[in-house]
Protein backbone atom coordinates (compact mmCIF):
# COMPACT_ATOMS: atom_id res chain seq x y z
CA UNK A 1 0.00 0.00 0.00
CA UNK A 2 1.54 3.62 -1.14
CA UNK A 3 -0.35 6.52 0.33
CA UNK A 4 0.86 9.84 1.64
CA UNK A 5 -0.69 9.64 5.65
CA UNK A 6 1.04 9.02 8.51
CA UNK A 7 -0.72 6.74 10.60
CA UNK A 8 -3.85 4.88 9.03
CA UNK A 9 -6.03 5.65 12.26
CA UNK A 10 -5.23 9.27 12.29
CA UNK A 11 -5.89 9.81 8.44
CA UNK A 12 -9.11 11.33 8.79
CA UNK A 13 -8.26 14.30 12.11
CA UNK A 14 -4.92 15.00 9.87
CA UNK A 15 -7.11 15.46 6.76
CA UNK A 16 -9.76 17.94 8.92
CA UNK A 17 -6.93 19.87 10.41
CA UNK A 18 -5.70 20.47 6.59
CA UNK A 19 -8.97 21.03 5.46
CA UNK A 20 -9.34 23.46 8.20
CA UNK A 21 -5.92 25.08 7.21
CA UNK A 22 -6.93 25.65 3.71
CA UNK A 23 -10.40 27.23 3.79
CA UNK A 24 -10.06 29.40 6.74
CA UNK A 25 -12.64 31.74 5.55
CA UNK A 26 -14.62 29.46 4.57
CA UNK A 27 -15.18 26.79 6.89
CA UNK A 28 -14.99 25.97 11.43
CA UNK A 29 -13.81 22.10 11.75
CA UNK A 30 -14.11 20.44 15.19
CA UNK A 31 -12.62 17.32 15.81
CA UNK A 32 -14.37 16.28 18.84
CA UNK A 33 -16.78 15.27 17.69
CA UNK A 34 -15.89 15.72 14.28
CA UNK A 35 -17.61 17.91 11.65
CA UNK A 36 -17.00 20.96 9.40
CA UNK A 37 -19.49 23.47 9.38
CA UNK A 38 -19.92 27.22 7.67
CA UNK A 39 -17.89 30.00 8.98
CA UNK A 40 -21.01 32.01 9.06
CA UNK A 41 -22.95 29.34 10.99
CA UNK A 42 -25.83 29.46 11.85
CA UNK A 43 -27.48 31.86 9.60
CA UNK A 44 -30.62 32.71 11.56
CA UNK A 45 -33.69 32.39 10.27
CA UNK A 46 -32.79 29.97 7.74
CA UNK A 47 -33.09 26.31 6.96
CA UNK A 48 -30.07 24.29 7.91
CA UNK A 49 -28.94 21.36 5.48
CA UNK A 50 -27.18 18.53 7.07
CA UNK A 51 -25.21 15.74 5.22
CA UNK A 52 -22.57 12.89 5.73
CA UNK A 53 -21.11 10.02 5.50
CA UNK A 54 -17.83 7.72 5.65
CA UNK A 55 -14.85 9.83 4.64
CA UNK A 56 -12.76 8.07 1.57
CA UNK A 57 -15.66 10.13 -0.85
CA UNK A 58 -14.18 13.58 -0.81
CA UNK A 59 -14.95 16.19 -1.98
CA UNK A 60 -18.35 14.57 -0.50
CA UNK A 61 -19.71 16.05 2.34
CA UNK A 62 -17.40 18.69 3.54
CA UNK A 63 -15.76 19.89 0.52
CA UNK A 64 -19.88 21.27 -0.25
CA UNK A 65 -20.34 22.96 2.69
CA UNK A 66 -20.60 26.51 2.44
CA UNK A 67 -23.56 29.04 1.01
CA UNK A 68 -25.49 27.72 -1.27
CA UNK A 69 -25.19 24.43 -0.34
CA UNK A 70 -24.54 22.44 2.99
CA UNK A 71 -24.70 23.99 6.27
CA UNK A 72 -22.40 21.11 7.89
CA UNK A 73 -21.27 17.60 7.39
CA UNK A 74 -20.27 14.86 9.71
CA UNK A 75 -17.39 12.63 8.17
CA UNK A 76 -17.40 9.15 10.13
CA UNK A 77 -13.94 6.84 9.47
CA UNK A 78 -12.96 5.89 6.50
CA UNK A 79 -16.11 3.87 4.65
CA UNK A 80 -17.68 4.38 7.84
CA UNK A 81 -21.07 6.02 9.29
CA UNK A 82 -20.88 9.01 11.46
CA UNK A 83 -22.05 8.48 15.02
CA UNK A 84 -25.23 9.85 16.06
CA UNK A 85 -23.51 12.19 18.90
CA UNK A 86 -21.80 13.63 15.50
CA UNK A 87 -24.94 14.12 13.97
CA UNK A 88 -26.35 15.71 16.59
CA UNK A 89 -23.44 18.32 17.24
CA UNK A 90 -23.76 19.65 13.60
CA UNK A 91 -27.66 20.13 14.01
CA UNK A 92 -27.40 22.15 17.04
CA UNK A 93 -24.56 23.89 15.56
CA UNK A 94 -26.14 25.07 12.43
CA UNK A 95 -30.39 25.12 13.53
CA UNK A 96 -30.91 28.58 12.71
CA UNK A 97 -34.15 28.61 13.79
CA UNK A 98 -36.19 27.50 10.89
CA UNK A 99 -35.63 23.89 11.13
CA UNK A 100 -32.86 21.41 9.63
CA UNK A 101 -32.87 19.14 6.96
CA UNK A 102 -30.55 16.22 6.91
CA UNK A 103 -29.30 14.74 3.33
CA UNK A 104 -28.62 10.99 4.15
CA UNK A 105 -27.69 8.23 1.56
CA UNK A 106 -28.88 5.49 1.81
CA UNK A 107 -26.54 3.01 3.60
CA UNK A 108 -28.42 1.18 7.01
CA UNK A 109 -25.83 2.92 9.55
CA UNK A 110 -26.09 6.46 7.82
CA UNK A 111 -30.03 5.31 8.03
CA UNK A 112 -30.01 4.33 11.66
CA UNK A 113 -27.66 6.99 13.27
CA UNK A 114 -29.27 10.18 11.12
CA UNK A 115 -32.31 9.07 12.66
CA UNK A 116 -31.36 9.10 16.18
CA UNK A 117 -29.62 12.07 16.05
CA UNK A 118 -32.86 13.46 14.57
CA UNK A 119 -34.62 12.29 17.83
CA UNK A 120 -32.74 13.48 20.26
CA UNK A 121 -32.53 17.08 18.24
CA UNK A 122 -36.23 16.86 18.36
CA UNK A 123 -36.80 16.42 21.86
CA UNK A 124 -34.43 19.51 22.04
CA UNK A 125 -37.56 21.19 20.14
CA UNK A 126 -35.45 21.68 17.15
CA UNK A 127 -38.13 20.52 13.65
CA UNK A 128 -35.77 18.31 11.85
CA UNK A 129 -37.17 16.22 8.18
CA UNK A 130 -34.76 13.54 6.27
CA UNK A 131 -34.65 12.59 2.96
CA UNK A 132 -32.97 9.30 1.71
CA UNK A 133 -31.07 9.51 -1.46
CA UNK A 134 -31.57 5.75 -3.13
CA UNK A 135 -30.07 6.97 -6.90
CA UNK A 136 -27.96 3.49 -7.50
CA UNK A 137 -29.93 1.92 -10.14
CA UNK A 138 -26.90 -1.11 -9.84
CA UNK A 139 -29.06 -3.27 -7.44
CA UNK A 140 -31.78 -3.36 -5.10
CA UNK A 141 -29.89 -4.53 -1.80
CA UNK A 142 -26.30 -4.98 -1.14
CA UNK A 143 -24.15 -5.43 1.96
CA UNK A 144 -24.90 -2.13 3.08
CA UNK A 145 -28.09 -1.12 2.00
CA UNK A 146 -32.04 -2.13 2.33
CA UNK A 147 -32.70 -0.49 -1.04
CA UNK A 148 -30.84 1.02 -3.56
CA UNK A 149 -27.43 2.50 -2.61
CA UNK A 150 -27.48 6.51 -2.64
CA UNK A 151 -24.34 7.96 -4.54
CA UNK A 152 -24.29 10.27 -6.72
CA UNK A 153 -27.33 12.04 -6.82
CA UNK A 154 -26.38 13.35 -3.44
CA UNK A 155 -24.29 16.05 -4.64
CA UNK A 156 -27.22 17.38 -6.66
CA UNK A 157 -29.74 16.86 -3.81
CA UNK A 158 -27.27 18.97 -1.59
CA UNK A 159 -27.00 22.08 -4.13
CA UNK A 160 -30.51 21.96 -5.53
CA UNK A 161 -32.01 22.13 -1.48
CA UNK A 162 -29.51 24.29 -0.11
CA UNK A 163 -29.78 26.98 -3.25
CA UNK A 164 -33.77 27.11 -1.72
CA UNK A 165 -32.65 27.44 1.14
CA UNK A 166 -30.36 30.21 0.85
CA UNK A 167 -33.05 32.18 -0.55
CA UNK A 168 -34.77 31.59 2.28
CA UNK A 169 -37.48 28.89 1.93
CA UNK A 170 -39.44 26.97 4.29
CA UNK A 171 -38.51 23.79 5.45
CA UNK A 172 -41.89 22.34 4.04
CA UNK A 173 -39.98 23.87 0.05
CA UNK A 174 -36.68 22.22 1.19
CA UNK A 175 -37.89 19.22 1.87
CA UNK A 176 -40.49 18.83 -1.52
CA UNK A 177 -37.38 20.25 -3.87
CA UNK A 178 -34.72 17.42 -1.91
CA UNK A 179 -37.34 14.34 -2.70
CA UNK A 180 -38.11 15.60 -6.36
CA UNK A 181 -34.61 15.60 -6.92
CA UNK A 182 -34.14 11.98 -5.43
CA UNK A 183 -37.54 11.03 -7.37
CA UNK A 184 -35.93 12.32 -11.09
CA UNK A 185 -32.44 11.26 -10.53
CA UNK A 186 -30.98 7.97 -11.65
CA UNK A 187 -26.65 6.41 -11.25
CA UNK A 188 -24.82 3.82 -12.28
CA UNK A 189 -20.95 3.25 -11.82
CA UNK A 190 -18.25 1.25 -12.73
CA UNK A 191 -14.80 0.30 -11.83
CA UNK A 192 -11.31 -0.84 -13.45
CA UNK A 193 -9.63 -1.28 -10.04
CA UNK A 194 -10.51 -1.43 -6.42
CA UNK A 195 -9.73 1.11 -3.93
CA UNK A 196 -7.80 0.44 -0.86
CA UNK A 197 -8.85 1.64 2.70
CA UNK A 198 -5.66 2.86 4.84
CA UNK A 199 -6.75 1.02 7.59
CA UNK A 200 -6.98 -2.78 6.30
CA UNK A 201 -4.27 -1.99 4.12
CA UNK A 202 -5.36 -3.97 0.61
CA UNK A 203 -7.33 -3.67 -1.88
CA UNK A 204 -10.64 -4.37 -1.08
CA UNK A 205 -11.40 -6.27 -3.86
CA UNK A 206 -9.55 -7.93 -6.79
CA UNK A 207 -9.92 -7.38 -10.73
CA UNK A 208 -8.15 -9.07 -13.84
CA UNK A 209 -6.32 -6.58 -16.00
CA UNK A 210 -8.62 -7.47 -18.44
CA UNK A 211 -11.22 -7.69 -16.52
CA UNK A 212 -14.45 -4.14 -15.27
CA UNK A 213 -17.18 -4.63 -12.91
CA UNK A 214 -20.65 -2.65 -13.86
CA UNK A 215 -22.67 -1.06 -11.13
CA UNK A 216 -19.91 -0.95 -8.76
CA UNK A 217 -20.46 0.51 -5.33
CA UNK A 218 -18.58 3.39 -3.42
CA UNK A 219 -17.00 1.54 -0.70
CA UNK A 220 -16.58 -1.59 -3.38
CA UNK A 221 -19.96 -3.30 -2.79
CA UNK A 222 -20.26 -5.99 -5.59
CA UNK A 223 -22.58 -4.82 -8.87
CA UNK A 224 -24.49 -5.68 -11.28
CA UNK A 225 -21.22 -7.88 -13.08
CA UNK A 226 -18.04 -7.96 -14.27
CA UNK A 227 -17.24 -8.64 -17.77
CA UNK A 228 -14.14 -8.22 -20.06
CA UNK A 229 -13.31 -5.06 -20.36
CA UNK A 230 -13.94 -3.12 -23.58
CA UNK A 231 -13.46 0.49 -24.62
CA UNK A 232 -14.81 3.72 -23.66
CA UNK A 233 -17.84 3.69 -26.34
CA UNK A 234 -18.95 0.43 -25.01
CA UNK A 235 -18.37 0.91 -21.16
CA UNK A 236 -20.38 4.43 -21.80
CA UNK A 237 -22.98 2.76 -23.46
CA UNK A 238 -23.44 0.38 -20.85
CA UNK A 239 -23.76 2.63 -18.44
CA UNK A 240 -26.06 5.09 -20.43
CA UNK A 241 -28.63 2.16 -21.54
CA UNK A 242 -29.11 1.50 -17.89
CA UNK A 243 -29.41 4.95 -16.34
CA UNK A 244 -32.27 6.06 -19.34
CA UNK A 245 -34.40 3.04 -18.89
CA UNK A 246 -34.29 2.74 -15.26
CA UNK A 247 -36.80 5.56 -14.81
CA UNK A 248 -37.30 6.09 -17.52
CA UNK A 249 -35.88 9.06 -19.30
CA UNK A 250 -37.28 10.03 -22.62
CA UNK A 251 -37.08 11.80 -25.61
CA UNK A 252 -37.98 15.40 -24.93
CA UNK A 253 -36.66 15.24 -21.43
CA UNK A 254 -34.13 17.90 -20.08
CA UNK A 255 -30.98 16.33 -18.30
CA UNK A 256 -28.52 17.49 -15.87
CA UNK A 257 -25.67 14.88 -16.67
CA UNK A 258 -22.83 14.10 -13.77
CA UNK A 259 -19.70 12.44 -14.82
CA UNK A 260 -17.99 11.58 -12.02
CA UNK A 261 -14.63 10.04 -11.25
CA UNK A 262 -14.26 7.00 -8.54
CA UNK A 263 -11.17 8.77 -7.54
CA UNK A 264 -8.47 7.75 -10.05
CA UNK A 265 -9.20 8.25 -13.01
CA UNK A 266 -7.91 11.32 -14.93
CA UNK A 267 -9.73 14.30 -16.33
CA UNK A 268 -8.84 12.88 -19.95
CA UNK A 269 -10.54 9.78 -19.75
CA UNK A 270 -13.68 11.68 -18.25
CA UNK A 271 -13.90 14.37 -20.29
CA UNK A 272 -13.88 11.58 -23.44
CA UNK A 273 -17.10 9.24 -21.45
CA UNK A 274 -18.52 12.27 -20.88
CA UNK A 275 -18.72 13.17 -24.81
CA UNK A 276 -19.80 9.51 -25.54
CA UNK A 277 -22.57 10.22 -23.03
CA UNK A 278 -23.60 13.33 -24.04
CA UNK A 279 -23.56 11.97 -27.90
CA UNK A 280 -25.39 9.06 -27.27
CA UNK A 281 -28.04 10.81 -24.90
CA UNK A 282 -28.40 13.08 -28.36
CA UNK A 283 -29.41 10.56 -30.19
CA UNK A 284 -32.20 9.18 -27.67
CA UNK A 285 -33.70 12.75 -28.10
CA UNK A 286 -32.48 13.74 -24.39
CA UNK A 287 -31.25 17.27 -24.02
CA UNK A 288 -28.05 17.60 -21.87
CA UNK A 289 -29.00 21.45 -20.38
CA UNK A 290 -26.24 21.49 -17.14
CA UNK A 291 -23.50 19.42 -17.00
CA UNK A 292 -20.57 18.49 -14.68
CA UNK A 293 -17.72 16.88 -14.49
CA UNK A 294 -14.97 16.02 -12.33
CA UNK A 295 -13.82 13.75 -8.98
CA UNK A 296 -17.25 14.45 -7.01
CA UNK A 297 -18.40 11.32 -5.15
CA UNK A 298 -14.97 9.45 -5.06
CA UNK A 299 -14.49 5.93 -3.95
CA UNK A 300 -10.53 6.91 -2.90
CA UNK A 301 -7.97 5.75 -5.57
CA UNK A 302 -10.44 3.83 -7.41
CA UNK A 303 -10.03 3.34 -10.72
CA UNK A 304 -13.69 4.16 -12.79
CA UNK A 305 -16.07 6.36 -13.30
CA UNK A 306 -20.31 6.80 -12.90
CA UNK A 307 -23.17 8.70 -14.68
CA UNK A 308 -25.91 10.36 -12.91
CA UNK A 309 -28.51 12.00 -14.74
CA UNK A 310 -31.29 14.37 -13.11
CA UNK A 311 -34.46 15.64 -15.15
CA UNK A 312 -34.81 19.04 -15.23
CA UNK A 313 -37.60 21.52 -14.87
CA UNK A 314 -37.48 25.20 -14.79
CA UNK A 315 -37.65 25.38 -11.48
CA UNK A 316 -34.74 23.29 -10.83
CA UNK A 317 -32.44 24.37 -13.20
CA UNK A 318 -33.11 27.96 -11.58
CA UNK A 319 -31.79 26.59 -8.12
CA UNK A 320 -28.77 24.41 -9.69
CA UNK A 321 -27.80 27.25 -11.18
CA UNK A 322 -27.54 29.74 -8.10
CA UNK A 323 -24.70 30.91 -6.63
CA UNK A 324 -22.81 28.44 -4.78
CA UNK A 325 -19.30 29.08 -2.98
CA UNK A 326 -17.81 25.75 -1.07
CA UNK A 327 -14.73 24.27 -1.13
CA UNK A 328 -15.02 22.36 -4.13
CA UNK A 329 -18.04 23.61 -5.77
CA UNK A 330 -18.41 27.52 -6.63
CA UNK A 331 -19.96 29.72 -9.10
CA UNK A 332 -21.89 32.87 -9.36
CA UNK A 333 -20.41 34.51 -5.95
Amino acid sequence: MKKIINDPAAVVAEALRGMAAAHQDLLTVRTDPALVTRADAPVAGRVALVSGGGSGHEPLHGGFVGPGMLHAACPGPVFTSPTPDQVQAAIEAVHGGAGVLLVVKNYTGDVLNFETAAELAAAEGIEVRTVLVDDDVAVKDSLYTAGRRGVGGTLLVEKIAGAAAERGADLDTCEELARRVVANTRSLGMALTACTVPHVGEPSFTLAEDEMEIGIGIHGEPGRQRLPLEPADGIVRRLVDAVTEDLPFAEGDRVLLLTNSMGGTPLLELYLAHGVAEGLLAERGVTVERRLVGPYVTSLEMQGMSLTLLRLDDELIDLWDAPVRTAALRWGC
